[in-house]
């Protein structure tokens, strides 16, 4: 009896809902409101928490996992039901497969509505299921506080991802009875085993031509340090997919083959086919399909807080569960002298590193207007400093950068390429500047992404947020494109219509530029890098050499 004198009453569950929010730490939702989840919304005007209107559902979900993917702590997008439940669909994919910590609170009709033909009415706990880690309708008002912060225990533990939570109209507006979950600390698992740990440092001792594979997991700030002390202690070559940008830093650059992925032909791929021994940190198949990097020939371990999700291409001969930061550490004590490099070894990554130095000195020679990707890489690697975050869509833009442009921090760089989805760069630069208003964020844009999330420039704008936005033009969907080219010998719907888009970012409220000459490039840059607030800046390319990405690609050929 004692114990339900101390059950806390709500008013409103939506009241209960905002509570177990707190409780979580939650700084910011993102959303739009509507009927059946507008008193939630009501709710959070007594809390501690920012309300964020957004002008799309889907990038309510995409600037959540900016946050999640930043912080570790799941963002929140919060939404109506019906449409705007499924609008969210994409994000919440998309934030699933990059392992970035989401959680989305959905409305629904009432539960005595949920068999009637009524308005916006969906089953979206099941249309979830198969794109999150969690998804749950709360059936009763007093399991409020558990399905909330099991969602938050789904989404942020383990392999991060998704989780949704649908609230019925009924059970936000009446009253509710229960007490807030408290939130504990950090919940870590320990490293793998002693003996498996001792078995891979044997391998590796053995090895001839092992080789790292850092996954999205390696780019977690902790683990990224662990792989530093691994990588001092054994010299062993490295390569990565492009959800790790940036867990390899300066001091081990020239044992870096640099990031893989899409089309088989970079030198981490060599290293990779070359390899007696390929050690996977922290890695997914969704990262970079294993059937074009794994021949078969070497020995697989498989380094990650989760199983191996093993295919045909992929099956672990090794596997150490547990936390990655830990067993990196106990593996590096058992790694007894560096390793000396095979010739062929050391001709991959001294070619590679010609090839940065290439780029470097020669770069910004390529004068032709439009402007050659490589040029653009490199006046944007002068811009992107270890203070700025960068965020990149979708396209052949995404290529160019993540082969060429690089980072030494953890999480500098956001690329999707689980769901290689379109109009993520915008919102997650909004996402990531909210966590650091004191850090720039740079963005950047195909024209055809560009405008599938460019509504949320005057989120940007209302906002203030610091992000400067760049738009690679041509004009068409040129990822497309350039397959479609060389597997049928002619174009489908890729072309589209020119946009002013110097006068579209000035319609919002924020500063527009335009590139119009190969000259303007740097000095466009730099001012809109001074820019304290939102900016566009558009620069016309030229995706010519695109097919040269499918094939070996030396930039010798072109520069």
């Amino acid at each position: 009896m004692e114990h339900q004198k101390n059950v806390r009453q709500w008013a409103h569950g939506a009241d209960m809902v905002v509570g177990q929010l707190e409780a979580q730490g939650v700084k910011q939702v993102f959303g739009i409101p509507g009927a059946k989840i507008d008193k939630v919304f009501d709710s959070l005007l007594d809390s501690s928490i920012q309300i964020i209107p957004v002008r799309h559902e889907a990038n309510a979900a995409f600037m959540a996992a900016a946050v999640g993917r930043i912080t570790g702590k799941a963002g929140v997008a919060l939404v109506t039901s019906g449409p705007g439940c499924s609008n969210l669909i994409t994000g919440m994919a998309t934030a699933n497969s990059e392992g970035d910590p989401v959680v989305a609170l959905g409305g629904a009709v009432k539960r005595a509505d949920k068999a009637k033909q009524v308005h916006q009415s969906m089953d979206t706990v099941s249309m979830f299921q198969p794109v999150t880690k969690y998804s749950v309708e709360v059936s009763s008002s007093d399991a409020i506080a558990e399905v909330v912060s099991n969602a938050f225990r789904s989404a942020e533990h383990g392999r991060p991802g998704s989780a949704f939570v649908s609230l019925p109209q009924d059970i936000v507006d009446e009253p509710a009875s229960g007490n807030i979950f408290a939130t504990g600390g950090v919940i870590r698992s320990g490293a793998a085993p002693d003996g498996a740990i001792e078995k891979v440092a044997e391998l590796i001792g053995k090895a001839k031509n092992p080789v790292f594979l850092l996954g999205l997991m390696a780019s977690q700030t902790e683990n990224s340090r662990a792989i530093h002390k691994l990588l001092e202690k054994s010299h062993i070559p490295v390569t990565s997919t492009y959800q790790a940008a940036g867990a390899v830093n300066q001091q081990h650059f020239t044992r870096f083959a640099g990031r893989v992925g899409l089309f088989n032909n970079q030198a981490g791929d060599r290293l990779l086919h070359l390899a007696d021994l390929i050690v996977c940190i922290g890695y997914s198949p969704v990262e970079y399909e294993p059937a074009m990097w794994n021949t078969g020939s070497a020995t697989l371990v498989h380094i990650d807080v989760l199983p191996a999700y093993e295919e045909r291409n992929y099956t672990p001969d090794i596997e150490l569960i547990g936390d990655i930061a830990g067993t990196l550490d106990k593996l590096a004590e058992r790694i007894d002298q560096p390793l000396i490099l095979s010739p062929r070894a050391s001709e991959i990554l001294i070619d590679r590193q010609h090839q940065r130095e290439l780029l470097n000195r020669r770069g910004a020679n390529l004068n032709q207007f439009a402007l050659h990707p490589l040029r653009i890489v490199r006046a944007m690697q002068d811009i992107v400093n270890d203070d700025v975050t960068l965020t990149v869509d979708m396209g052949s833009f995404h290529i160019w950068i993540a082969r060429y442009l690089y980072s030494f921090r953890a999480r500098q760089i956001m690329i999707s390429n689980g769901q290689q989805t379109m109009g993520v760069a915008l919102p997650w630069a909004i996402g990531a500047w909210l966590v650091n208003p004191q850090r720039k964020v740079v963005s950047v844009s195909g024209d055809g992404g560009f405008l599938q999330s460019s509504m949320e420039l005057e989120t940007a704008v209302r906002l203030g947020a610091n992000v400067l936005h760049i738009i690679w033009v041509d004009n068409a969907y040129n990822m497309v494109a350039i397959q479609e080219e060389k597997k049928y010998q002619r174009l489908s719907g890729v072309n589209f219509g020119p946009v002013d888009f110097k006068a579209y970012a000035d319609a919002f409220g924020a500063k527009g530029f335009a590139v119009e000459s190969a000259a303007e490039l740097e000095p466009t840059l730099r001012a809109a890098m001074d820019v304290d607030g939102p900016a566009v800046v558009a620069i016309p390319v030229d995706y010519s050499d695109n097919p040269l990405l499918m094939g070996q690609l030396h930039l010798s050929q072109i520069l």
